[in-house]
């Protein structure tokens, strides 16, 4: 909850800080002293967050994982992206003092592959991206990851197109906050997860909009053409220690990633979900499609720790606040249209 308040804090405080730069700098040269512009989010991780402290300790293994009366890893309990059980340490990342150990995987060991996309999908993509391009926005030092703020260094240095197209790109984003996450967002944490296993079903909570899933793990297989739904239909087994949840029948709205906004019907995922210690669990996705992807993407391991806190899961609703960071946004592209 507290990561997705900040980003929403630092989006609204960046949309609107440009959209003054915008109003002033209308109609006149720019100014050389612009270029001084403060260091984007994630340049240089500061040493835990705040300044004059030292790096988070990640918590130890704890262990062994518990077990469930049938024998399988039990993983109830909250979890949180990364190695510091907490979601506090989250919220400084989002305000550009990253400690490493908020990341769920450290690319440089263990990198992420680029999804492989068909002719089809990369025409596709550039319309449902606004034909933003990631090539232009490397040569000013931004990249685009969803819930980027328009604050971003050298953003007012973009062509009028790109700037255009990156505030299309992040309103149709912030737009959709009421809709469903699915899979296979919903099985990445987002802003903290809690899980609650019995033998023979899984149910995984989250703080957005308390969204929730019920995963039978008794290994019973996929009806015969289920009707498309945000989550899919999902059937989970056992493979020694690791629970391979399949799923197919995704609704077409879902979208994978805030870079990967579609998939089409014949998208089948498949996540898994270990538990090696007390304090830790691993998972990883792969997703076929083949109108979509020249092969299946299979995501790095993305590693998550047992809350520290002792808290209850944090919620967050969508449409009960004004979406200030939308307004913000939209108002700065109509300045741009000006």
């Amino acid at each position: 909850m507290y990561r997705r308040l900040a980003d929403r804090f630092a989006l609204t405080a960046g949309a609107l800080a440009l959209v003054c730069m915008v109003s002033v700098n209308a109609g006149a040269q720019q100014d050389k002293t612009a270029d001084k512009a403060p260091a984007k989010t994630g340049d240089a991780p500061l040493k835990g967050g705040y300044a004059g402290k030292a790096l988070a300790k990640p918590l130890p293994p704890g262990g062994p994982a518990p077990r469930t009366v049938d024998g399988h890893p039990d993983f109830s309990g909250i979890w949180f992206s990364g190695l510091l059980g907490r979601e506090d340490a989250t919220l400084v990342g989002s305000f550009g003092a990253s400690d490493p150990s908020t990341r769920s995987f450290d690319p440089k060991v263990t990198p992420e592959e680029k999804p492989s996309f068909t002719p089809w999908a990369l025409q596709k993509m550039k319309e449902v991206m606004f034909n933003l391009d990631p090539n232009v926005l490397r040569t000013y030092g931004i990249t685009y990851t969803g819930a980027t703020s328009p604050g971003e260094r050298n953003f007012d240095k973009l062509p009028k197109d790109q700037q255009k197209a990156f505030l299309d790109v992040e309103i149709a984003r912030v737009a959709r906050e009421c809709v469903p996450f699915g899979v296979p967002t919903i099985g990445s944490g987002l802003h903290g997860m809690q899980f609650v296993q019995t033998p023979g079903q899984l149910v995984e909570l989250v703080d957005a909009n308390h969204d929730y899933r019920v995963i039978p793990t008794d290994g019973r297989p996929h009806t015969k053409d289920p009707d498309p739904t945000f989550n899919g239909e999902e059937r989970g087994h056992w493979e020694g220690d690791t629970l391979v949840i399949d799923t197919i029948a995704i609704d077409e709205r879902v979208w994978n990633s805030a870079n990967w906004r579609f998939h089409s019907d014949q998208e089948h995922v498949i996540e898994r979900y270990s538990r090696p210690s007390m304090n830790y669990l691993i998972y990883q996705v792969t997703i076929e499609d083949p109108k979509v992807l020249t092969k299946p993407w299979v995501s790095a391991p993305h590693r998550f720790s047992l809350s520290v806190t002792h808290e209850p899961l944090g919620e967050w609703y969508c449409g009960v606040e004004p979406n200030e960071a939308l307004d913000s946004l939209k108002e700065l592209r109509q300045q741009l249209d000006k």
